[in-house]
């Protein structure tokens, strides 16, 4: 095996092992910062080592044992917390990783779940939680992370080393949260995994429409966090949501790379294990909550479209009703736009239009790209092809995505033909 192969090796056990090492030296330590260093020494030590001597049996161990080394090594040369290293020192500093205990998978699934809720903690902003979450969790570096989101490395890593002092400040705690805060703090962690699955899924920015390792990476999180909380009815239910709109990212680009929209996808490209996947999790949030949350009901209207063998067999009734149980209980004027992109399709672009004038003269969605191009589309339907094309075009300039500029001023171009020939 040469070394580059090793490398890659390398790289993927880092991928499997990153996240319950984080964790399990997190737990240890009460430090996160701390722990996401010396986790990263082991790395560092695997590069250096593992080319000569070879991959070992149980290579997570051999990292936990050299990090934990690191760790004492730190503690020593600061002439700190004695008593910490009186205490564990012994048990540490084992030969070889074939000394150290194999931690329980209890043990293991309890510092994974206190460490997604702390680098997912509401004292972060948004921004620093998904940083925080893929390089902790998600054993993605830094220069992955800055690649993913289009902002630069020193972006990334002062995002993430904020996140770590603010922990580190506000004293937060290492601990999954008792009863009666569990409701509010799980919403942040889901909150956190769906940002990092939608900027996958619908690119906000560069020239790709889709970004498929995002979206695998936020399925491996939601994956891990369902594993953790079975009995959460709204874990579930984003899992089910991500496994089912994943189902179509191989149908949402062309050949050559162009935006498919959804009613004109080809749905044998549709990942049929990934839809079973996201249906079967979607029957386990409902058996564990008669009322629905707005994770389950986001499924809910996905699995309508999953179910459907082509776009005229959707259930365009049942959307439109989903999608108002969704706008009471978390009301929001990008809700209503989907609501009124549903009407439109049962009741007719006439119906929908209404709803989107109505957004429009508000202002609630002034700065929001798919308002215009919603609104295209229905005059587009209705023969008004002049505003049609001057709604694209404003479409245009408000997205930052490339792929989907392109689709836009390619639908302008079409309606401003449509009317010439009027």
């Amino acid at each position: 095996m040469t070394a580059s192969d090793i490398q890659r090796r390398v790289a993927a056990i880092w991928r499997i092992e990153s996240a319950s090492l984080v964790a399990g030296l997190a737990g240890t330590l009460r430090d996160v910062g701390l722990a996401e260093e010396f986790a990263q020494d082991a790395l560092v030590a695997a590069l250096e080592q593992w080319p000569t001597s070879g991959i070992p049996d149980r290579p997570g161990a051999w990292l936990m044992v050299v990090a934990k080394r690191r760790a004492v090594d730190h503690f020593r040369r600061q002439q700190r917390q004695a008593n910490y290293l009186d205490e564990l020192g012994h048990a540490l500093l084992r030969e070889g990783a074939e000394a150290e205990p194999a931690p329980s998978d209890e043990l293991v699934q309890d510092d994974l779940l206190r460490l997604m809720f702390t680098a997912c903690h509401p004292v972060l902003p948004a921004p620093a939680r998904v940083a925080l979450t893929l390089r902790t969790l998600g054993g993605l570096r830094t220069e992955e992370i800055a690649r993913a989101f289009l902002v630069s490395e020193s972006t990334i890593a002062q995002r993430i080393v904020r996140a770590k002092r603010t922990i580190a400040n506000k004293g937060v705690p290492f601990e999954v949260p008792g009863s009666r805060e569990l409701a509010g703090r799980l919403s942040a962690v889901l909150e956190v995994v769906y940002l990092i699955f939608n900027e996958g899924y619908a690119a906000t920015a560069g020239q790709d429409w889709t970004r498929p390792a995002l979206v695998e990476d936020a399925l491996r999180l939601g994956r891990m966090l369902a594993e953790l909380l079975p009995k959460e009815p709204e874990v579930h239910g984003l899992i089910a949501l991500l496994e089912i709109q994943a189902s179509r990212i191989r149908a949402r680009t062309g050949a050559s790379g162009e935006p498919v929209l959804l009613m004109d996808q080809d749905r044998s490209r549709w990942d049929q294990l990934l839809i079973r996947r996201g249906l079967a999790a979607l029957e386990r949030a409902v058996a564990l909550s008669g009322t629905l949350g707005p994770y389950s009901i986001q499924a809910a209207i996905a699995a309508c479209h999953a179910r459907a063998r082509t776009a005229a067999a959707t259930d365009w009734a049942r959307i439109v009703a989903l999608y108002g149980a969704l706008a009471r209980i978390q009301p929001s004027p990008v809700i209503e736009l989907n609501r009124a992109v549903a009407v439109s399709m049962a009741s007719g672009a006439r119906a929908g239009l209404e709803l989107v004038d109505a957004l429009a003269a508000s202002g609630a969605l002034d700065d929001y790209h798919l308002l215009p191009s919603v609104r295209g589309d229905l005059l587009n339907k209705l023969g008004r092809y002049a505003e049609a094309r001057v709604e694209f075009a404003r479409a245009a300039e408000l997205t930052h995505n490339g792929a989907e500029q392109a689709l836009l001023r390619e639908r302008a171009a079409r309606a401003a033909e449509s009317s010439a020939e009027q």
